[in-house]
C-alpha cells in the first residue's frame, strides 16, 4: 500500500462508518449493540491506518500526494498518531459510559445513533485538517470540525448544553472568519507573485518561496491566523466557547475536544507561522504567540483554582496548557519547539484520563459539583486512584510525562536569558498544581453521599484510564527513541523559517538564498527519510 492510498483510506474510513451509524438509527431498538459494534471496528481500523500512515512518513519522510492536495509529513504525522489513539481510547470508553447513560434515559437509541454517527464524522473532519495541503481546505475542515462536535455537545438536549452549543458555533464561526481574512492575504499575495499562481494555494509550495511576499500584508495575516485559529485552540481571550462545550458535551466527546481539536488548530497556526516567519523574521510571530500564551497560562490558572465544576476545571487547565505550548513555540529554539511538541502529546493523554475520570464521577455522583462529590476512594477506589495520579500528572508532578515537557520549558526560558518570565511561569505553574491538587483531594477523601452506590462502573470504564496511564508513565519514564526522533523531525520543519532568517542575513547573492532555501527543504525531507 502506497501513500496515496492510506491518505485515501484514512479518510474514507471515518466517512464511511459515520454512515453507517447513522443508518443503523433505521433499526430502531436493534441499532444500540449494532451501533456500538459499527463505532469500534470503525476506531480499530483508524488506528491501525494511523499506525501505517506514521511508519510510511517514518521510512519516507513525507507523503505528497494527489497533484499535492495531501501532505503528511513528521508534524502531521504526530497529529494523525494522537487522533488515532485518543480516537481508540474515547471510543473504547464510549461503549460504557453511552451504554449507561441510554440505560438511564437520558438519550434514546436514536441519540446514541446520531451520537456515534457525529463521532465519526468529527473524526473525518479533524483528518482533514490534518492531512490537506490545500490551504483554503484548511480552513474549511477547521470551520467543518465545529459543525460535526456541535452536535456532540448539544447531545442531551438541555438547556445548559444547548445554550452551550449555541456559544460553540457562533464564537467559533466569527473566530475562525478571521482565519478566513488571514488565509485569503497569504494566498492572494502568493497567487500575484509567484510564476504558476495556481500553485499558491499549496503550503508545500508557498512555504519555498518567502522572499517574494510583501512583509506588511504576512505581518497582518498572522494577526488575523492567531485570532482565526487561536480561537479554536482556546486561547485567551478568544477562549469564550470552550469552558462551556467541554464541560456540556459528553465526557468521551470533552476528551476528543480538548485532546485533539485544540491540536488541529494548532496545527494550523504552526503551518502559518512557518510560512510568515519565514518571510517576516520570528521577533512578530514569536512575540504574539508569549503574549497570548501568558495571558492564556494566567487566567487560566487563577479560575483553576477557584472552580468547583470539575468539567469546566479541566476545561480551563485546556486553555492553560494550549498557552504553555504557544509560550513554548515563541521561546524556539530546537529544545523549545521540541517541548511544545512534547507536551501536546503529554497534555492530549493526561486529560483524556482526567475527562475519562469525571465521566465516571458524573454517572456516579449526578453532579460535577465538587462540593458534593466526596469519598470517591470508598465509592470507586480504582476510579479514584487513576484520577488523583491524573491530576497530579497534568499538575507536572514527576514520574509522569507533562513533568519532562514542562522541565524542558522551564530550561528553554532560562537559556532564553528571559529569567523575569521564567519565574512569572514557575508561580503560575504552582497555582495551577495547587488547583488540581485541591479538585483531587476534594473529590477523593471525606465522607461520601449516602445514596451514592458503592463498585466501578465496569471494566470499559476504568481500562481506558488504565492503558492512558500507563502510556503516561511510559512518555515520563523512558520517551521511545522512534518517538523522540519523531518529534526531533517535526522540529526541523517548524525551524524551517529560523534557516531562512540565516539566509537572509548572508551576504549571498539573491539567486542563490533562493537555490539555500530549496536545498534546505529537500536536505530536511532527505533527512526526515533516512
Amino acid at each position: 500500500m502506497n501513500g496515496t492510498e492510506i491518505i485515501y483510506l484514512l479518510l474514507a474510513t471515518p466517512l464511511l462508518f459515520a454512515t453507517l451509524a447513522f443508518l443503523a438509527c433505521l433499526l430502531g431498538k436493534l441499532a444500540t449493540s449494532l451501533v456500538t459494534l459499527i463505532n469500534f471496528i470503525g476506531v480499530l481500523v483508524l488506528l491501525i491506518l494511523s499506525g501505517l500512515t506514521v511508519y510510511i512518513i517514518f521510512c519516507e519522510g513525507q507523503i505528497l500526494s494527489a497533484n499535492l492536495w495531501w501532505h503528511v509529513d513528521a508534524l502531521s504525522g504526530i497529529f494523525i498518531a494522537l487522533l488515532g489513539i485518543i480516537g481508540f481510547i474515547t471510543a473504547m470508553y464510549s461503549i460504557g459510559y453511552m451504554n449507561h447513560e441510554l440505560r438511564h434515559g437520558e438519550i434514546s437509541v436514536r441519540g446514541l445513533c446520531c451520537y456515534y454517527g457525529f463521532f465519526q464524522l468529527f473524526l473525518f473532519t479533524m483528518l482533514l485538517a490534518i492531512t490537506t495541503n490545500n490551504l483554503i481546505v484548511m480552513w474549511v475542515a477547521i470551520e467543518a470540525t465545529t459543525l460535526s462536535s456541535t452536535f456532540l455537545v448539544g447531545l442531551y438536549g438541555q438547556k445548559s448544553s444547548l445554550e452551550a452549543a449555541w456559544k460553540y458555533i457562533i464564537i467559533c464561526t466569527i473566530g475562525v472568519a478571521f482565519g478566513l481574512y488571514g488565509t485569503v492575504l497569504v494566498y492572494a499575495d502568493a497567487a500575484s507573485l509567484m510564476t504558476d499562481p495556481s500553485l499558491a494555494v499549496f503550503w508545500t509550495e508557498v512555504v519555498k518561496y518567502p522572499e517574494i511576499f510583501d512583509p506588511t500584508l504576512m505581518h497582518i495575516a498572522f494577526v488575523f491566523i492567531l485570532l482565526g485559529f487561536g480561537t479554536k485552540m482556546g486561547l485567551f481571550p478568544m477562549h469564550a466557547w470552550l469552558p462551556d462545550a467541554h464541560s456540556e458535551a459528553p465526557s468521551p466527546a470533552s476528551a476528543l475536544l480538548s485532546a485533539v481539536l485544540l491540536n488541529c488548530a494548532l496545527l494550523v497556526v504552526l503551518r502559518y507561522f512557518i510560512i510568515i516567519a519565514g518571510v517576516i523574521g520570528d521577533s512578530f510571530p514569536k512575540m504574539l504567540l508569549l503574549i497570548l500564551g501568558f495571558l492564556s497560562v494566567g487566567f487560566a490558572a487563577f479560575f483553576i483554582i477557584v472552580q468547583r465544576d470539575i468539567k469546566r476545571l479541566l476545561a480551563y487547565s485546556s486553555v492553560e496548557n494550549m498557552g504553555l505550548i504557544a509560550i513554548a513555540i515563541a521561546i524556539g529554539g530546537p529544545l523549545g519547539t521540541f517541548a511544545a511538541l512534547l507536551h501536546t502529546i503529554n497534555h492530549s493523554l493526561a486529560k483524556t484520563l482526567l475527562f475519562c475520570g469525571s465521566g465516571n464521577i458524573l454517572l456516579k455522583y449526578g453532579t460535577r459539583d465538587m462540593s458534593v462529590v466526596k469519598g470517591l476512594l470508598k465509592i470507586a477506589p480504582i476510579t479514584s486512584v487513576l484520577f488523583i495520579a491524573g491530576a497530579l500528572a497534568l499538575g507536572g508532578m514527576p514520574p509522569f510525562n507533562v513533568f519532562v515537557s514542562e522541565f524542558m520549558l522551564v530550561i528553554a526560558s532560562i537559556q532564553s536569558g528571559s529569567i523575569w518570565l521564567t519565574v512569572l511561569l514557575l508561580l503560575l505553574l504552582t497555582v495551577v498544581l495547587g488547583g488540581l491538587v485541591k479538585m483531587a483531594a476534594k473529590v477523593s477523601f471525606g465522607v461520601p453521599p449516602e445514596a451514592v452506590s458503592k463498585g466501578e462502573l465496569g471494566f470499559m470504564a476504568v481500562a481506558p484510564m488504565a492503558i492512558l496511564l500507563a502510556l503516561m508513565l511510559l512518555m515520563g519514564t523512558y520517551i521511545p527513541p522512534s518517538v523522540k526522533d519523531y518529534i526531533h523531525r517535526a522540529t526541523e520543519i517548524i525551524m524551517i523559517s529560523s534557516q531562512f532568517e540565516l539566509v537572509k542575513a548572508s551576504e549571498q547573492p539573491l539567486h542563490n538564498q533562493i537555490n539555500l532555501s530549496k536545498l534546505e527543504l529537500v536536505s530536511l525531507g532527505q533527512g526526515s527519510a533516512q
